[in-house]
């Protein structure tokens, strides 16, 4: 068997980098920009703001002429452009987001304005440049405005968007396939008989997929007879990485690797030191990558966080390590073995880590509950109440697990 790390580092060496790009509409309802990655830096293609503009309702005036009275002949609103420049013992009627005539260098806000017949009085003085935006105060025009690998989110399409860029460069998302296996699976609300199971893997899975950023499309399930299984991975070609649950195991009926095999699998390894999850079968598959996972529910999970995450990451070019950090055990652990072992942990009220719960690799109530993974490597050995442990946090994963 392979060591989880050796097995994680083979796998991702079999991705050279990102997926090629494409150009993505801002405005496009089909294919939303949010969460896509950007698959080269996006630039200004305008000064933001162009010119020079309000901050606030008022008088654009010099601000040499404050204290005064200024005549009041012409006003300027949001979207105009009068170039008329500005004289002395002139004030310009002016509203937010509105660009100052030439000569002005000051704003002075509407709540300071005394009416009086032809114009306007200032009591009071007001700095230079008081209420001004000037030019490019926020951007220029060729300024860098985001870089290759950021996810965009809201307030980046905000700002892309303000720089004039109709399109932005996006990584393409990878398609991902999901197929379960078996005899006994239904699918939720189905009719279903004393021994049937109901089938969340393939759901969870290509759900975990898209929040990843991928493209997943869910196959539902299969029986567990050679026939149908190869049929099934005869659809399920060109994709960059196709994921099955169930029969991944060495049992009379764990026929996954056959079956695929007989449509093109190129098998590189069939088994891995870690607990949930022994049984794990990868290769490459029709021009594309191959990951057959257990049909427990929880170790599937368990390994699509740990390895299918990691996988989309890399396709998009993005970081591919999970969020770890120390923690301190509340009680005391036994000894390891020689597997790696992915404990569901709770976070008491303390802080500390609380790994009691029992680790059936069938209990979903368990992982949903679960506040961190708790990460044992090999032959760890026995750890006091009060020693410090490796987690992966899943709290700072709430979108993708």
């Amino acid at each position: 068997m392979k060591d989880f790390d050796t097995a994680l580092a083979e796998i991702l060496a079999e991705i050279p980098g990102p997926l090629s790009g494409e150009n993505l509409s801002l405005n496009s309802a089909a294919e939303p920009v949010i969460g896509r990655v950007l698959s080269s830096d996006v630039h200004a293609r305008r000064t933001h703001p162009p010119l020079a503009m309000s901050a606030m309702d008022g008088y654009a005036v010099r601000a040499s002429d404050l204290p005064g009275d200024l005549r009041v002949e012409r006003e300027i609103a949001a979207g105009q452009h009068d170039q008329r420049a500005l004289v002395a013992g002139e004030a310009v009627r002016i509203f937010t987001g509105a660009p100052l005539p030439p000569g002005a260098d000051t704003i002075a806000i509407q709540e300071n304005a005394i009416d009086i017949p032809g114009g306007v009085r200032f009591e009071q003085a007001e700095t230079e440049g008081r209420f001004v935006r000037p030019a490019g105060l926020d951007f220029a025009e060729g300024d860098r405005l985001a870089s290759a690998s950021a996810v965009v989110s809201p307030r980046l399409l905000a700002l892309i968007a303000a720089g004039n860029n109709p399109a932005i460069p996006v990584v393409k998302r990878p398609r991902v396939a999901v197929l379960t296996t078996g005899d006994e699976i239904r699918a939720p609300g189905e009719a279903l008989g004393p021994a049937h199971i109901v089938s969340s893997n393939n759901l969870a899975i290509a759900a975990m997929a898209r929040a990843c950023g991928a493209e997943a499309t869910d196959f539902g399930s299969v029986g567990d007879s050679l026939p149908s299984l190869e049929a099934a991975a005869g659809r399920l070609q060109g994709f960059d990485i196709v994921v099955t649950t169930g029969g991944a195991s060495v049992g009379k009926h764990d026929l996954v690797a056959r079956a695929f095999e007989a449509q093109g699998l190129d098998l590189a390894f069939w088994k891995i030191a870690m607990r949930p999850g022994k049984p794990l079968i990868f290769g490459r598959f029709s021009g594309g990558l191959f990951l057959g996972l257990p049909g427990n529910p929880v170790s599937a999970l368990i390994l699509s966080l740990l390895i299918l995450r990691p996988m989309v990451a890399k396709m998009l070019g993005r970081p591919t390590d999970l969020p770890r950090r120390s923690a301190t055990i509340a009680h005391d652990l036994p000894a390891n073995d020689l597997r790696r072992d992915f404990i569901r942990a709770r976070r008491l009220p303390d802080g500390t880590i609380d790994a009691r719960q029992r680790q059936d690799s069938s209990m979903l109530s368990v992982l949903a509950a679960a506040d961190v993974i708790l990460d044992r490597h090999a032959h760890d050995p026995a750890i006091k109440a009060g020693a410090p442990v490796q987690i992966i946090d899943l709290g700072q994963l709430d979108t993708l697990f």
